[in-house]
């Protein structure tokens, strides 16, 4: 076991946008061939973001998630998908901080491991000698197969004829891969499906997910760790606030670098940089992306805050996390929908990063986790004093 110290925030942040240039010039292969280019990995994986949510034990930095948000905001101002596809990467590398130790010093033991990961219960896992086999599939699973592992979730059959979920850990060598990812957002995410046929797994692999959801864990060494001191659902829910932010803030830099000596057809302006239409438009942009940077970043510093604290979360606290991603998503979409109809006919053209920017956006917004109108719901009804409709809170 090897322990580092952790960069601080701002040269995890620096790193971050060092490497936004490679991750403009790769976007479009990325887009094409449904994957995260591999100099883009070897790139992130050199500058240590992958280690992030690494216990410090296996040479991690145990980051709070201040830097993790502020880290994948920068990735998503170079591209969506590879930001979209190393919060996922992010979450499922803390998710296995709460398997039990053994289980972690498994999985970490591989260097710089890559741990993909899926909220919803797509298998069955059917108690057997010695743990549990499983069958099944999972969809939208991103970036599985430029990883190692898969924390994905599933039901077991509780022998009254009901099923409780759980989590499992999985290596993806043990799944079939089923290239399926074709569509209109994030595409370079390479979120394909996979399927477990009568895979094996021991039962110190597998998980309850109500404890999970509720912040509990089986890991005696990760117990008093900061970043282990907050449910699972405002820990993934921040962490994947952070592509909106990025991918807001990469629709105002696509603008404003084509804007100069760009002209609106059809009128007499030669320069759309002088019609006052383009500043009220881009001021209204921009006011937008504060919005989702304050919504991105409120949401992590009440996860650092309380974590710090050791405070114990209400369930309102724990459902405005959701009410900030889905209103991060919500403006972040506002903001580049602005952006790309400013931005004119000939930004329908594949080169041009708005229309990639819009599609991404547009898919996140899409997300059942991340629509914007069920996060505003279900903290509407939290504080309209009726239950929670969903677990995942």
């Amino acid at each position: 076991m090897e322990i580092t110290q952790a960069p601080p925030k701002d040269e995890l942040v620096r790193r971050a946008s060092a490497l936004v240039p490679l991750l403009r010039e790769k976007a479009l292969w990325m887009e094409e061939n449904r994957r995260i280019h591999d100099e883009v990995i070897e790139a992130i994986t050199d500058a240590g973001i992958l280690k992030m949510r690494v216990p410090v034990r296996y040479g991690g930095y145990e980051s709070d998630m201040g830097t993790v948000v502020d880290v994948l905001a920068e990735l998503g101002r170079g591209d969506g998908s590879t930001a979209w596809t190393v919060a996922v990467w992010s979450i499922s590398t803390w998710m296995t901080g709460l398997f039990p130790d053994e289980v972690q010093d498994e999985i970490f033991a591989t260097p710089d491991v890559r741990i993909s990961g899926i909220l919803s219960p797509g298998a069955v896992a059917v108690p057997a000698d010695g743990g549990f086999v499983i069958n099944g599939k999972w969809s939208f699973n991103t970036g599985a197969q430029q990883s190692t592992w898969n924390t994905n979730a599933a039901v077991t059959p509780t022998g009254d004829g009901g099923f409780a979920p759980v989590m499992v850990a999985v290596p993806i060598a043990d799944l079939e891969i089923i290239d399926d990812w074709h569509t209109s957002g994030l595409r370079g995410s390479g979120s394909i499906t996979t399927i477990a046929k009568d895979v094996f797994i021991p039962a110190e692999r597998v998980l309850q997910m109500g404890p999970v959801l509720q912040g509990q864990h089986r890991s005696e060494r990760n117990a008093n760790a900061t970043i282990y001191q907050a449910p699972f659902m405002p820990t993934a829910c921040a962490t994947i606030s952070a592509p909106a932010l990025g991918l807001a803030m990469a629709a105002k830099d696509a603008f404003l670098e084509r804007l100069p000596g760009r002209k609106i057809t059809y009128t007499n302006y030669e320069n759309q940089a002088e019609a006052p239409i383009t500043h009220l438009e881009i001021a209204e942009a921009i006011t937008n992306i504060d919005e989702v940077g304050f919504h991105a970043r409120r949401a992590a510093n009440m996860i650092d805050t309380k974590g710090r604290a050791g405070e114990a979360w209400t369930l309102e606290e724990r459902a405005r996390v959701r009410l900030d991603l889905g209103a991060a998503c919500q403006r972040a979409k506002e903001a580049v929908d602005i952006l790309q109809g400013a931005s004119g006919g000939s930004s329908i053209h594949q080169d041009v990063p708005i229309q990639r920017i819009q599609r991404d956006v547009q898919a996140l917004n899409l997300h059942a986790i991340l629509h914007p109108k069920t996060n505003l719901e279900l903290y509407g009804r939290i504080v309209c004093g009726l239950d929670s409709n969903t677990p995942f809170v």
